[in-house]
């Protein structure tokens, strides 16, 4: 699998990253940073061999304070269990874990993407978790993407809607109609080429996603053509609709209703430096019914939520946000493994982090904790519920295609932006990359 090689090849240099991996990884602000800090202490230790978790994970601002809260809490029922926190944004993350799993050196608990936990299990990173976290209120679809072969290897944390934010208070002080819960992906077009009049100078109306994979595959499913990996392994772009896709953003590009290649491919989410809607640059980008709080937090009632636009089938899903796996390395596996439990099946834990990853995998729990979601919290559990109408449930497709997913398309986007490849040369280049990795 190419993702496995770039990791042996990351193993090469591993020994550069570690002591960097070591000292964990914060953003700057008002979060621990110091290694003092890091390592959460409460209690008396007495209760036990004294044990630190390394635990990773990835996210903005927002839920970095309330994964340290629940971190602390636990730390306070367990005195014996301290934990060393390593967080960050999503760029580079990736990397980051891998280079660290290559040398076997990864963190206890860590945080991966659905589509990751096939790969990672088949190459023994995972620990066996197979009855070890109670999943009696946890709905079967949630769970199975965490089992490989019968076995579970992750768990889920949280249920997520897909769909889109905007700048309310841009649009509207722009006169651009507002999109609404049920548009349409011809809505969506409309709206971007007839709001450029309207626009600021050095404003646009949205990212320019013509070769993102999340967003044209929202765009597939919407057409009725399914994702863009088959559970068997095979490549499954529908030529046709790639062709319609990736014309109508030309179209948006050439009419300036989205921002030039540079501009676009310095986009960065939630960086305050480089997010081109925190920056004001883009009105519309895609977003996760999870992150408004993260949004709301940084510009209060600036923002909205609408559901990703359909066609003949909703374009939107529902999806597992993340699983916590335990590296199949970790000295403390079944700490971890307690650990992990409490995280989703403990109602003071859902207290704690809201839908920071989503609604709580458990649905005891997340009814318990209903009442006490904040405003941003039930903002997001709107764009949920619309989406939980009819919404598509999300699929990874077969395991081993990480690699094709993020480095592959991520070449097709930068060369469709930049006027590189025309809309035929860059499924040409997809269809061609696929072939090392179909069965």
């Amino acid at each position: 699998m190419a993702f496995w090689k770039r990791l042996s090849f990351i193993s090469a240099v591993a020994a550069l990253f570690l002591p960097l991996a070591a000292c964990g990884f914060g953003i700057s602000g008002t979060l621990p940073s110091s290694e003092e800090e890091l390592s959460i202490r409460t209690g008396d230790k007495t209760a036990g061999e004294s044990i630190k978790l390394r635990i990773m994970w990835w996210g903005a601002q927002s839920r970095h304070k309330v994964t340290m809260k629940a971190l602390e809490a636990y730390s306070k029922k367990h005195p014996n269990v301290t934990f060393e926190p390593d967080y960050s944004g999503m760029d580079g993350y990736l990397d980051r874990l891998s280079t660290q799993a290559a040398a076997r050196n990864a963190p206890d608990i860590i945080q991966i993407d659905p589509g990751w936990v096939a790969d990672w299990a088949s190459r023994n990173q995972l620990a066996d978790l197979t009855g070890a976290v109670d999943l009696t209120n946890v709905d079967g679809k949630l769970t199975k993407l965490g089992y490989i072969n019968d076995k579970m290897y992750a768990v889920p944390l949280g249920s997520v809607a897909h769909g889109m934010i905007y700048d309310k208070a841009a649009m509207e002080k722009s006169a651009i109609p507002l999109p609404v819960n049920g548009w349409t992906w011809e809505d969506f077009f409309k709206l971007a080429r007839e709001s450029v009049p309207k626009l600021g100078v050095g404003q646009y109306v949205t990212k320019d996603y013509a070769g993102d994979v999340f967003a044209y595959s929202a765009y597939q499913y919407a057409r009725g053509k399914g994702f863009v990996i088959t559970d068997t392994g095979k490549f499954n772009i529908d030529k046709q609709v790639f062709l319609d896709w990736a014309y109508q953003w030309q179209d948006l590009r050439e009419s300036g209703a989205v921002p030039p290649a540079d501009v676009n491919a310095s986009d960065k989410e939630f960086d305050p430096s480089a997010d081109l809607m925190l920056k004001g640059i883009i009105m519309i980008r895609l977003s996760y019914s999870s992150s408004y709080g993260a949004w709301d937090s940084i510009k209060p009632g600036a923002y909205a939520l609408v559901t990703m636009p359909r066609a003949e089938e909703a374009g939107g899903w529902l999806k597992p946000s993340m699983f916590f796996g335990i590296s199949a390395a970790s000295k403390h596996v079944e700490e971890a493994k307690s650990f992990v439990d409490w995280f989703i099946n403990s109602e003071e834990a859902g207290a704690i982090l809201g839908t920071s990853r989503g609604v709580p995998v458990n649905s005891t729990v997340a009814d318990a904790v209903d009442s006490t979601f904040s405003v941003a919290d039930q903002t997001g559990m709107i764009l949920y519920n619309a989406t939980l109408q009819d919404g598509q449930q999300w699929t990874p497709g077969a395991s081993g295609w990480t690699n094709w997913i993020d480095k592959d398309w991520g070449l097709v986007r930068d060369e469709l932006s930049f006027g590189k490849k025309s809309p035929e040369q860059a499924f040409d280049a997809l269809r061609n990359a696929a072939k090392e990795y179909e069965g």
